[in-house]
């Protein structure tokens, strides 16, 4: 088999996704001084890439796997799968305009507000694609201009054949835009604290993203590639998964364990070992987080002893197998 060629993300997501990686038995080295890092896989063949580019190269088939924001998939419109949500790198896109604008003004309401001066409507923003589609979107942009595409302005083309709805490309400093350069931007943000302190409010969010793990569509249909992307899909789901769970080993008379297990039904399949004190036993099992806080007072009338790790991982074998499968009979003809 071909190594899986994976491209992970330079910038933003960098540091997170190195921290990630640590806690799936990944092991990465070299990225502060390569572009092409090492990894405890032979099977695997890393690269770093910036975000922006990642869903391009996964969707043409020169990386097998990526791992990149949602929103990048969605601006570059690329057909690739996404296989997982790995739940970091969390932000949210937004459009942001001067304080000066009424706050019960949508989006909409606001562009009308610039057309019926006579005045161009202009938005600064990375986000080409999802700013134009997000104007055709708006019922008062339809009832103006019907279908016609938004003019999109870079310094190398220009694209649209609508003038009174322009998108300019933005390289940065997208908050410094308004009012002079653009009416209003289109950026992410985690907190909002930047636009803030530009005497800009958001007005609208457009999407929520997160760093998701992609795939080629046909490297997943060569059988031993997708043999190999699912164990990696494991893992990384694993880490996922172990966020958001708890393990937890608690004592309990064999008097009670049946109660235990009848008023708890969140101990799913739990293992039980006997203790030395053969009126005792141990149940061990893996909850959700946010089940601990419930369940500790029944916990703590009818057992003792509880002790509460941490999971690194927790892979759910079954279902990846399960979607695996499901992937194969996608495939077939």
């Amino acid at each position: 088999m071909d190594k899986i060629k994976f491209a992970i993300p330079k910038g933003s997501l960098e540091k997170a996704t190195a921290e990630f990686f640590s806690k799936s038995g990944f092991k990465i080295g070299g990225t502060e001084r390569t572009y092409r890092p090492s990894i405890n896989d032979p099977q695997i063949e890393m690269k770093v890439l910036r975000p922006q580019e990642i869903p391009v190269f996964v969707n043409e088939g020169l990386q097998d796997l990526g791992i990149t924001g949602e929103d990048w998939v969605k601006e570059n419109r690329a057909d690739v799968e996404i296989l997982q949500n790995l739940e970091y790198g969390k932000i949210k896109l937004v459009i942001a305009v001067p304080k000066s604008v009424s706050e019960k003004s949508t989006v909409g309401e606001f562009m009308e507000s610039i057309w019926s001066q006579g005045k161009n409507f202009r938005i600064s923003t990375e986000y080409l694609n999802i700013a134009s589609d997000y104007l055709k979107s708006t019922l008062q942009y339809k009832k103006r201009f019907g279908k016609a595409e938004p003019m999109i302005v870079t310094p190398w083309w220009r694209k649209g054949d609508n003038a009174r709805a322009k998108i300019f490309l933005s390289f940065g400093a997208t908050e410094a835009k308004p009012p002079e350069d653009s009416d209003c931007i289109m950026d992410v943000t985690e907190t909002g604290t930047t636009i803030e302190a530009n005497n800009l409010r958001i007005i609208e969010t457009v999407m929520k993203s997160a760093a998701v793990l992609i795939a080629n569509k046909k490297s997943l249909e060569d059988p031993e590639k997708r043999e190999k992307i699912y164990d990696i899909v494991a893992l990384l789901k694993g880490v996922v998964d172990g966020s958001k769970r708890i393990h937890i080993f608690v004592n309990v008379k064999k008097a009670n364990l049946q109660k235990l297990l009848t008023e708890l039904p969140a101990l799913k399949n739990p293992t039980i070992s006997p203790l030395a004190d053969e009126a005792w036993v141990s149940v061990n099992t893996v909850i959700e987080k946010d089940c601990l806080i419930e369940l500790l007072p029944k916990i703590r009338k009818l057992a003792q002893g509880l002790v509460v790790y941490e999971p690194r991982q927790v892979l759910a074998l079954d279902e990846i197998e399960r979607r695996k499968e499901g992937q194969c009979k996608k495939d077939s003809p």
